[in-house]
């Protein structure tokens, strides 16, 4: 199994951080950085089960 890595852009609204992966376009947010990022994470695994980005050939 390939490992990919992603970035997470945050940002903060308010009282809230907001986080998201340009590369996917998934979103999240949480009351810190942390919930925000592991927010982000769950969304973008449950995203990539129903739409699997294409695999790399080389």
């Amino acid at each position: 199994m390939k490992v990919r890595t992603f970035t997470a852009v945050i940002h903060k609204e308010d009282d809230l951080y907001v986080a998201e992966c340009p590369e996917v376009g998934t979103a999240s947010q949480g009351y810190t950085i942390e919930e925000a990022i592991a927010n982000l994470k769950e969304a973008t695994e449950l995203y990539l089960e129903d739409f699997p980005l294409p695999v790399d050939q080389g």
